[in-house]
């Protein structure tokens, strides 16, 4: 085949394009938007004695389109900050860090304000459900490491 100048230009560009199609590594990037939440209320940890071993500040999430939204967006969280979700019952709940760009610990608490089950330094933009595995009646989110940087711990509780 015979090619002239152009046609190798327009074929060589087509190929560019391609490669840089090829070339991503299948995960998402940050969303250009950034969110900010109003820390309002506070959690308690509380040892097994039922002493205060820690309290974050926290933004409630008690409309379904807060607990929706939780913590997707937001680049920017203090150390002691995060999100507290209430449901009106309790039920097996499972998150997800989709649009999420912050390593979370994900603690779920049943009606007793029980942790039933922690899931440490979650990978942001992740679409992996994260089941509670027990019935949970709310949700805590906090930075990752925060749980294990205070030694909080399933079997404790929390208050509010």
């Amino acid at each position: 085949m015979n090619f002239n100048r152009d046609s190798l230009i327009f074929f060589a560009g087509i190929v560019f394009l391609f490669s840089l199609i090829g070339c991503g590594n299948g995960e998402r990037s940050a969303p250009e938007s950034s969110r900010t939440i109003e820390l309002t209320d506070s959690v308690d940890f509380l040892d097994r004695d039922g002493d205060v071993i820690s309290t974050v500040r926290v933004a409630i999430a008690d409309t379904e389109n807060k607990r929706n939204l939780g913590l997707m967006n937001v680049h920017d969280l203090p150390e002691d900050g995060g999100m507290l979700f209430l449901f009106d019952d309790e039920e097996e709940r499972s998150f997800w860090m989709a649009n999420t760009p912050l390593p979370l610990d994900i603690i779920y608490v049943n009606r007793n304000k029980e942790i039933v089950k922690i899931y440490h330094r979650t990978n942001p933009y992740s679409e992996r459900l994260l089941p509670s595995g027990e019935p949970a009646q709310y949700v805590v989110e906090v930075n990752g490491g925060y749980a294990r940087e205070h030694d909080i711990r399933e079997g404790m509780r929390i208050d509010f």
